[in-house]
C-alpha cells in the first residue's frame, strides 16, 4: 500500500516553521510516510530513555518528599501544554513547540538545579588536572546536557547516536549557552544551533515561545506545590502583586470558595491571563517587525514575550519565589544532601572508573563520562547508588 507523505498543518502563519523548509537532520534519513518531520521529533523524544526518566527527576521536591508534588516529567507536559495552546493561537507550529518542550530537560540532573550545580563545580574542578581535554571539562550547563542527550547519549538507532533531530528541535532545546561551549560546538557543526550565541540573533519563533511557556509553567506550579508542601501559605502570597490581584478575583466571584479550590482558580487565571497577555504583545510584535518568513525572525530580537507590565510583575513573583521557596532552610538543607550525594558519586567514578557500566566506561574523556552518567540518574537511584558505593545513608 502506497501512502501519501504527511503535510504540513494548515493555517500556519509566514513567520512559522515548516517541516517542509527544515534545514535538515545531522544524518540523512528517508521522509515519514505519516508524519512531519516535526512530529517524529516530538515522537522520537516520546519513546527515548531520558524521557522516562524525568518521571524520577527532581523539580523542587524531591521525588520521595510526596507523590503530588511536580516532577521534571509532569513539569515538561505543562509547558508542551501551554505552548501549543499560544502556538495555536499565534498560527506557529504547534508540533514543533512540542518536541521543544518535551526535551527541553531531558539533559536535568537528578535533584534539579542542585544537582546540575554540583555536577559543573566537579567538572571545572577536574578540568584544572586535565586543561588540554578538548571535550571534558567545560563545566556543565543542563541545556547544553540536553542538545548530549538527543545528539550523541541515546542509543537507539543502528546507523546512529542520538535521536537525529531536526535542526529546529535541536536550536531550541539550547536555550541557554556559554560561549566557550558555544566555541566549541561552532567548531564542530558551523553555523549549526550555537551559531546566535557568537554572532547574534534569535531562534525560531516556536523556541522563543518554549523559552517562555517553561517559565509561565514553572512559576505557576512552583506556587501550588509550595503552598501543598506547607512552605508557602496564602498570606505569604498576598505580598506577591500578581499573584494577589488573581486572588482577589477568584474570591470576588466565588465568595464561598475554600481550601484548594481558592488556590487553583487564583493560579488558573494567572495563567489565563499570562497566556493571553503573550499572545497579544507577540502578535503585535509580529506586525511590527513585518517579517515574512521564517528565516526572517533569526535576524530580529525576540518577538515572543510579555508585555511591560507583566513581565514585570512576573519578575517580582520569580524574586518572591527564590527568597521564600528556592532558598527556604528546608529546601536548602534537602539540596545540600543532594550535593553532597553528587560530588562524592562524581568522586568514587573518577577513582573507580571500573564502576562505570561499559557503554560510558569506553569514552575517551572520563571526567565527562562520569558527568554524563551521574546527569543520567534518576533522583532515588542515584541515593541507592551512593548508599552502595559511599556507605552513607543520607535521605533515610
Amino acid at each position: 500500500m502506497t501512502v501519501s507523505p504527511a503535510a504540513p498543518r494548515p493555517g500556519l502563519a509566514a513567520c512559522a516553521s515548516d517541516p517542509a523548509h527544515s534545514r535538515g537532520r545531522r544524518h540523512l534519513e528517508p521522509e515519514a510516510p505519516t508524519r512531519t518531520a516535526f512530529q517524529r521529533d516530538r515522537d522520537r523524544v516520546i519513546h527515548s530513555t531520558a524521557f522516562r526518566r524525568l518521571v524520577y527527576k527532581t523539580q523542587v521536591f524531591l521525588n520521595h518528599e510526596g507523590d503530588l508534588f511536580r516532577t521534571r516529567l509532569t513539569h515538561s507536559l505543562e509547558v508542551a501544554q501551554l505552548g501549543r495552546s499560544i502556538a495555536r493561537s499565534l498560527q506557529l507550529n504547534e508540533d514543533l513547540v512540542e518536541a521543544i518542550a518535551l526535551a527541553h530537560d531531558l539533559g536535568h540532573t537528578p535533584f534539579g538545579h542542585a544537582g546540575q550545580d554540583a555536577l559543573n563545580t566537579c567538572l571545572k574542578a577536574a578540568g584544572h588536572t586535565a586543561p588540554d581535554e578538548t571535550d571534558g571539562n567545560w563545566g556543565f550547563e543542563h541545556n547544553l546536557q540536553s542538545l548530549r542527550v538527543v545528539d550523541e547519549l541515546e542509543e537507539r538507532y543502528p546507523a546512529f547516536d542520538g535521536l537525529n533531530l531536526c535542526f529546529e528541535t535541536r536550536e531550541g532545546i539550547l536555550k541557554h549557552c556559554s560561549r566557550a561551549n558555544a566555541q566549541r560546538l561552532e567548531q564542530q557543526e558551523p553555523g549549526g544551533v550555537a551559531s546566535r550565541f557568537l554572532h547574534g540573533g534569535s531562534p525560531s519563533l516556536e523556541a522563543q515561545l518554549c523559552n517562555l511557556a517553561d517559565e509561565i509553567a514553572y512559576n505557576a506550579h512552583d506556587i501550588d506545590d509550595g503552598v501543598r508542601s506547607g512552605l508557602l501559605t496564602l498570606d505569604q502570597m498576598a505580598d506577591v502583586e500578581l499573584f494577589e490581584h488573581y486572588h482577589r478575583a477568584a474570591l470576588k466571584a466565588h465568595p464561598q470558595l475554600q481550601g484548594r479550590r481558592v488556590l487553583f482558580e487564583s493560579i488558573r487565571l494567572m495563567l489565563s491571563d499570562q497566556v493571553y497577555d503573550v499572545i497579544d504583545t507577540t502578535r503585535a510584535r509580529i506586525a511590527a517587525a513585518e517579517v515574512a518568513s521564517a528565516e526572517a525572525v533569526r535576524s530580529q530580537s525576540l518577538l515572543v514575550g510579555f508585555s511591560d507590565e507583566m513581565r514585570h510583575r512576573s519578575r517580582l513573583l520569580k524574586a518572591f519565589l527564590f527568597r521564600n521557596l528556592y532558598r527556604h532552610p528546608q529546601v536548602m538543607e534537602t539540596t545540600d544532601r543532594a550535593r553532597r550525594v553528587v560530588c562524592d558519586l562524581f568522586e568514587c567514578y573518577m577513582n573507580a572508573p571500573e564502576a562505570l557500566p561499559e557503554a560510558h566506561g569506553r569514552k575517551q574523556h572520563l571526567a565527562r563520562a562520569v558527568a554524563d552518567y551521574i546527569a543520567g540518574m534518576t533522583d532515588r537511584f542515584a541515593i541507592r547508588e551512593h548508599e552502595r558505593l559511599c556507605g552513607a545513608v543520607l535521605f533515610p
